[in-house]
């Protein structure tokens, strides 16, 4: 990897432009960084960018912002995360701020709500995108477990209404058990 005032400097314009520029929340800049840091970058590999993504979702707060914290930690220790969340949560905060000063303006324009209208379209594909890249890899692995979890998961919040941290919980409690089991006989998981 590149020397660290190089790198802290690519974590911080990386993740200022994918913040500025990111519509529809914490799931759509999952893609987002992934192809930065995994594809283009080749920073993180992406069995491991996936374990980050799943401590960023499992974090309270913003995925965002998490993520941000995940992988500046990753590549940089402390001065990573400072540089990562600073380019993370400054767009944000300047758009909001400016947003807040023309809210009655923006509120009844309806080209406006239009427009934000037709973002969910792509919000929506973004998401589908980032479920088809993690669920993939996990096929990949060829592991049946992890397999029978995602879709006992998707099952149990999308129709049988379960709270995704009873969910969340539920997995972790899985993984330390499927982990220390793997560890006992010897086996990597």
């Amino acid at each position: 990897m590149e020397n660290k005032k190089n790198v802290l400097g690519k974590l911080f314009f990386s993740t200022l432009y994918l913040s500025t520029f990111t519509f529809g929340g914490g799931y759509v800049i999952v893609t987002l960084l992934k192809d930065k840091f995994v594809d283009k970058l080749h920073w993180i590999e992406e069995d491991e960018m996936l374990d980050l993504v799943a401590i960023a979702q499992s974090a309270p707060g913003a995925i965002a912002v998490n993520g941000a914290i995940v992988i500046g930690y990753k590549l940089a220790g402390v001065p990573g995360i400072l540089m990562s969340v600073l380019g993370a949560i400054l767009p944000p905060m300047v758009i909001l701020s400016a947003i807040s000063f023309c809210y009655e303006a923006f509120s009844s324009n309806a080209v406006i709500s239009a427009m934000l209208y037709g973002m969910r379209s792509g919000v929506g594909a973004v998401i589908a995108s980032v479920v088809w890249d993690m669920g993939s890899g996990v096929f990949k692995e060829k592991k049946v477990l992890p397999i029978i979890i995602m879709f006992a998961s998707f099952i149990a919040n999308y129709w049988l209404n379960v709270n995704v941290v009873l969910i969340i919980i539920t997995v972790a409690v899985l993984g330390v058990i499927t982990t220390l089991i793997n560890q006992k006989r010897g086996t990597a998981s």
